[in-house]
């Protein structure tokens, strides 16, 4: 018997489903514009959808939101809102799009640089999952560090807090 080493295709859908209930506060999941280069990280797994930027972002948010344990903390590129529809046809409908998308969510504005170099760190230690879009405008690519969903920042601060006033018990 000849063994052909073929890789058995899962869908995006799929993998997303799977990683999700697994993964935490830490991990990343990308929807990336068509460009994107795949990462040699390791920790750091790329998926060509096929899908188009819009469908892909509604339902990966979807899916997210649906998880009780995790939210997404979303970074979006500085440079996005300097594309110009001149350079970048059709750029002024996918912002309008974009922001209707991610709604009440907050979303903080970073150079590209240093988002790649926070989910670079990140995928030293923990996983992150690229997906691919069909997309062909620069700078449109949404990362969500997820966090936890039933914890806030408020709480871990008080916490933390505490911690620091809390005498140090003898030995």
């Amino acid at each position: 018997m000849i063994d052909l080493n073929i890789e058995k295709v899962v869908s995006w859908e799929a993998t997303l489903k799977q990683r999700l209930p697994v993964w935490g506060h830490r991990n990343w999941i990308v929807v990336a514009d068509a460009a994107y280069p795949a990462q040699s990280n390791p920790g750091i797994e790329t998926i060509a959808t096929g899908t188009g930027h819009l469908e892909l972002l509604k339902t990966t948010l979807e899916a997210i939101d649906a998880s009780k344990h995790v939210k997404a903390n979303i970074y979006l590129d500085a440079e996005f809102k300097l594309v110009s529809e001149k350079d970048a046809p059709g750029v002024t409908i996918y912002r309008q799009k974009l922001v209707r998308l991610i709604g009440g969510r907050d979303a903080e504005t970073m150079s590209h640089d240093e988002i790649i170099a926070k989910l670079d760190a990140s995928g030293k230690l923990f996983r992150v999952l690229i997906l691919k879009s069909t997309l062909a405008i620069p700078y449109t690519s949404v990362f969500m560090e997820l966090d936890c969903g039933y914890w806030t920042r408020e709480a871990e601060t008080r916490l933390r807090v505490s911690l620091a006033k809390r005498k140090p018990e003898p030995r």
